[in-house]
């Protein structure tokens, strides 16, 4: 077996774990990131880059660079309530260079970023390797063991992160408990096609429409259709003509253009889930992001509240990375500046989501609750008042604690 020494291991090169690779580097930590796939191409990941985090990289000296990658720029978020387009998010007011939304390939993102973290020679990021286990000396996690294609590798490290995702192995080899919300809806998300009279939506981007998303993607359209928990195979069951006319008769594109669905294989399930750790840390390790707190898809902020902790965890633990004594009480800090922004933003999640009628406890059972139809009630507001559009704007956009990088 093959063994590493490094300052900090990193595993998963999500947007977290590259962001937080990269400013270790920057700060003169010894750090190497891991990544389970080959490469950095799936589709249907968390790619809305919120204004906060653009801001990050303009601190970086890497926001130019980075708006030169394909993208379109959502200065708006629109909602459709009783047939009216009306504006649920408005950043324009952001006390930040960048007063829009991001909409990119998470691939694109991360292989700039990436890219950036390879000037440090500090910095290595080694591919298909998959974390088995993790090594424990004396009650303290001081390393990890993993997979790769040229046979298996022993990873030492002061400090090892888990920024591998909802799924994490991380947390589960660790036995952190998590503290589940339940999954009250799934998302199938489709492409159909761009065309020239599709509706003018502020910079291409649909709100949520009856459980209906649209996100422009320039030349196609990333849609989401939310079914009940669980409602898929029921979908199926029902065949394919019944879900296209389902989605048609919600959706402001043009009935034939579903169509373009031809088979099942053309969607893709995504389970939303809201959970988070009841302690993020143990002696030698971490987790950040999905991997501390599942976020929903609603808000687009699981990307961007993952870049905010990779800042925080630099910003107080590359000193005691650079001289080798990673504390508990350090450890312990990361999560408590970064624990009121996640709770804040999933209790925000919970009162923006649709379907109300069902909540399920940690065990998965379901109770009932009071049914209700329509639009939430946020959005009811916001029609109502359009100046909360500013207000939503600026939880979106910045978070309920926006972080910035320390300079060197």
């Amino acid at each position: 077996m093959d063994s590493l020494q490094t300052g900090c291991v990193v595993v998963g090169a999500g947007p977290g774990g590259l962001m937080l690779g990269l400013l270790l580097a920057r700060a003169g930590v010894d750090v190497t990131v891991l990544e389970k796939h080959g490469d950095f191409l799936r589709d249907f990941r968390g790619d809305t880059i919120h204004p906060s985090t653009l801001e990050i990289m303009r601190e970086l000296d890497l926001l130019d660079g980075l708006l030169t990658l394909p993208h379109t720029q959502a200065p708006k978020l629109h909602a459709e309530i009783g047939g009216r387009d009306i504006t649920i998010a408005d950043f324009s007011r952001l006390p930040t260079r960048c007063r829009f939304i991001a909409f990119m390939p998470q691939w694109e993102f991360l292989d700039y970023v990436a890219r950036e973290a390879s000037r440090y020679p500090n910095f290595r990021l080694l591919i298909q390797a998959e974390v088995t286990n993790l090594l424990e000396d004396a009650g303290r996690i001081v390393g990890l063991k993993a997979t790769t294609p040229n046979g298996d590798v022993e990873v030492r490290a002061a400090l090892v992160v888990g920024a591998d995702g909802r799924h994490s192995v991380v947390r589960r080899e660790a036995g952190l408990e998590v503290e589940s919300f339940g999954s009250p809806s799934d998302v199938l998300w489709m492409k159909l096609s761009h065309q020239p009279d599709d509706p003018p939506y502020t910079m291409g981007h649909g709100g949520p429409r009856q459980g209906f998303v649209m996100v422009d993607r320039g030349d196609y359209w990333q849609c989401g259709y939310v079914v009940r928990k669980g409602g898929f195979a029921e979908v199926k069951a029902a065949g394919l003509d019944a879900f296209r006319k389902a989605v048609a008769s919600v959706s402001p594109l043009p009935a034939a253009r579903m169509d373009e669905v031809r088979e099942w294989g053309d969607l893709h399930l995504l389970s939303v889930r809201i959970d988070r750790l009841k302690r993020w840390w143990r002696p030698g390790l971490i987790c950040i992001g999905d991997a501390a707190h599942a976020m929903s898809p609603i808000g687009g902020f699981g990307v961007n509240l993952a870049i905010q902790d990779a800042v925080a965890c630099a910003n107080l633990l590359a000193r005691p990375l650079r001289d080798g004594n990673v504390s508990d009480r350090a450890l312990a800090a990361v999560e408590a500046r970064r624990s009121f922004p996640t709770k804040a933003t999933q209790k925000l999640q919970l009162m923006m989501r649709r379907d109300r009628r069902k909540r399920e406890d940690v065990n998965g059972a379901a109770s009932e609750a009071p049914a209700r139809t329509g639009p939430p009630a946020f959005l009811r507001w916001i029609a109502r008042w359009p100046v909360l559009a500013h207000l939503s704007g600026r939880l979106i956009g910045l978070g309920f604690r926006q972080e910035h990088v320390k300079t060197r």
